[in-house]
């Protein structure tokens, strides 16, 4: 682990509603209780959260902090997996899962007060192909809805009710469910569906309740795979998802473990990752690394709050 105590805020400027201005500002201006600790540079959606966070590594800050949402928590993370640099997260975004699930604080003033007084712990990350998660993963509808979704943003701006009603016109327009083989634990079925979702977040399964927690508890994947459905049984079904009322065998099929291979008819799948949408080429290899990650959080205290074997 870097001894370095200086952290470097990688602010995404497309991330969340509202100015990148004023969200620079306001950075800045918590920064000034800690000099020399903390230096802010602004990363804009073309030019990349990856090289950011490389460059950053470079310069020799032992702290990289994600100020945004998850998809761009999910993006500094997968490059300092396994670096021995420590994650560091500014929650921007619109549903803020990650810091969430961590109870990292979720205003500006106290999320840079825990960078500079907190410690580090375990968190454990999903890859799927060499890409890390640390909300889900999805094949099928999901990626659909993402990309409907920025074009919602784009007309009306980013907020949670867009977000939900790129959900309802996908689902009332989606024709293309996905042949796979799902192979975990020495078996092998064959389903065609039009959603199949990897949860690695015990906080986001709580907050649907959907069971599956208990797996996700001890380090196990929990995938969720939708029945062959119309378009109006989809919709009825992220109905009760949006109202806690998604049952087992009626609205999903449940299947737990810690490597998971997903094969499709197609070549190349869209997936959607953290609110974002990778293109990738099948099989899709799932797997769970405990001790890949260390975060800036408050410590672990029981249910609510990710831990290093996924609880929350």
């Amino acid at each position: 682990m870097s001894r370095d105590t200086r952290v470097c805020v990688l602010l995404n400027t497309g991330s969340g509603d509202g100015d990148a201005d004023d969200r620079a500002r306001e950075l800045e201006e918590a920064f000034d209780r800690y000099p020399t600790r903390f230096e802010l540079r602004r990363v804009s959606p073309g030019v990349g959260i990856a090289h950011a966070c490389q460059r950053a590594m470079k310069d020799g800050f032992g702290t990289i902090a994600a100020a945004g949402g998850d998809g761009t928590i999910a993006g500094v993370a997968g490059q300092l997996a396994g670096s021995g640099r420590r994650l560091g997260i500014i929650p921007m975004g619109t549903f803020n899962f990650v810091a969430r699930g961590l109870k990292i604080p979720e205003t500006v003033e106290g999320a840079v007060e825990l960078l500079a007084t907190g410690e580090a712990r375990h968190l454990p990350v999903g890859e799927v192909n060499g890409q890390v998660f640390l909300n889900n993963a999805s094949l099928g509808v999901y990626p659909s809805v993402l990309r409907e979704r920025e074009g919602t943003y784009k007309r009306w701006g980013r907020s949670r009710i867009a977000a939900h009603w790129s959900v309802i016109k996908t689902f009332l327009t989606f024709r293309r469910p996905v042949k796979m083989q799902v192979s975990v634990g020495g078996k092998t079925i064959r389903r065609k569906t039009p959603l199949a979702f990897v949860g690695r977040s015990a906080f986001q399964l709580e907050h649907y309740g959907l069971e599956g927690v208990d797996a996700v508890q001890r380090g196990e994947f929990a995938l969720y795979l939708a029945p062959d459905s119309t378009r109006w049984e989809l919709l009825m079904r992220a109905i009760r998802l949006a109202s806690k009322g998604m049952e087992v065998d009626r609205d999903f099929e449940l299947i737990t473990g810690t490597d998971i291979v997903i094969e499709t008819s197609r070549r190349t799948q869209t997936l959607a990752m953290d609110g974002e949408r990778f293109k990738m080429e099948t099989p899709f290899h799932f797997r769970m690394h405990d001790q890949a990650l260390h975060v800036v959080a408050p410590p672990q205290s029981g249910p609510g709050s990710e831990t290093s074997d996924g609880a929350a």
